[in-house]
């Protein structure tokens, strides 16, 4: 028998955007635990914001895991937030709002700054860095200075060898802002594979003594680029049968439900969604082809496909919460028929 280490995770009930939570428990397995083999675990709900200190109790079912590369026998035990029954989801309990869908697909963009000493790597302790231009995708310590590349190695690798999907990194327009990509087939696995990215980046950034910052705007009304969230997705459907009827029915469902879409894309996104650094207004929906200053960038490849593939919503923002929005997504995509499309 093994002792190992269980990291159980989750998302407390901080609005607008919930913080991830961590303990650790230890349990003795013959080899490697399947998921099954995981019990649920209570905590203390009134220190999250998810419950009132005369009853407190709430659970963490565990609904996925991973090897902990940082740590020996470690195990990432993705949770969701139970009522004390272990039945009911938690009213902060998104993740169970996802409709499943086994063919839904989603890609998440995951931009974000490093952050010392209240400013973003690689700034002056007074007034900004040379203009944006050659940060994007850059090299070179005058671009991305001498940390910020080892954090973001370190991080690939420790997502790869935890088996999440990470499908690259790049170096993004402002200086100390980087990216990384999560895809995922299923409506809710990129979601709990970006959340656990996210939980990797922010415990390694410990040992730097860096933060990561999600805002979405962290240098206010400046000429510096925001963060973003893009989410790819696409249905079954629309990697099939598509075509140009269904898709102009399905950019009316996202202009008639903006409002939803904009509620759960990330907070303060008013102040990225401007219109200026390849983002749409937060005011109106718009979509074209490979256009990046549209709400909804429709590739070449989907429009020369017959209307068939994936499309990009360039609204969400890197605060967001990945649960919430493929959530909205696949709920607006599901109130456009689908018959008469494929009967055409």
């Amino acid at each position: 028998m093994t002792k190992y280490k269980l990291e159980y995770i989750w998302l407390d009930g901080y609005t607008p955007t919930p913080n991830l939570r961590g303990k650790t428990q230890i349990k003795e397995f013959d080899s490697f635990p399947t998921l099954e083999q995981l019990p649920m675990w209570g905590f203390d709900g009134s220190s999250t914001k998810q419950a009132e200190g005369g009853s407190s109790d709430c659970m963490l079912k565990p609904v996925r895991h991973f090897p902990d590369p940082a740590r020996k026998n470690g195990v990432l035990v993705m949770c969701e937030v139970m009522m004390p029954d272990g039945v009911t989801p938690h009213e902060s309990n998104k993740r169970a709002t996802i409709l499943d869908d086994a063919g839904a697909w989603f890609g998440f963009e995951q931009e974000y700054f490093l952050y010392k000493d209240g400013r973003p790597l690689g700034f002056p302790t007074s007034g900004y860095p040379a203009p944006q231009g050659p940060y994007y995708t850059g090299v070179g310590y005058s671009n991305v200075g001498d940390v910020a590349r080892k954090i973001v190695e370190e991080h690939l690798d420790l997502c790869l060898d935890a088996g999440i999907n990470h499908e690259g990194i790049n170096a993004e327009v402002a200086k100390g802002q980087w990216e990384f990509q999560i895809f995922g087939k299923g409506s809710k696995k990129a979601a709990d594979e970006m959340w656990m990215a996210r939980y990797l980046l922010q415990r390694l950034c410990e040992k730097y003594g860096i933060d990561v910052e999600y805002h979405c705007k962290p240098l206010g009304d400046t000429d510096w680029n925001g963060s973003g969230m893009h989410c790819n997705f696409s249905t079954a459907f629309m990697r099939e049968h598509g075509g140009k009827a269904y898709f102009e029915k399905l950019m009316e469902a996202f202009k008639n439900a903006r409002e939803e879409h904009i509620a759960v894309y990330g907070p303060d996104n008013h102040m990225r969604l401007t219109g200026k650094h390849e983002t749409a207004s937060i005011h109106e929906f718009s979509y074209g082809v490979a256009d990046r200053g549209a709400s909804i960038r429709v590739p070449h490849s989907f429009v020369n496909n017959g209307y068939k593939g994936y499309l990009e919503d360039r609204r969400p923002n890197s605060q967001g919460d990945p649960y919430q929005i493929a959530s909205q997504v696949l709920k607006t995509i599901t109130s456009v028929p689908t018959e008469a499309a494929a009967a055409a």
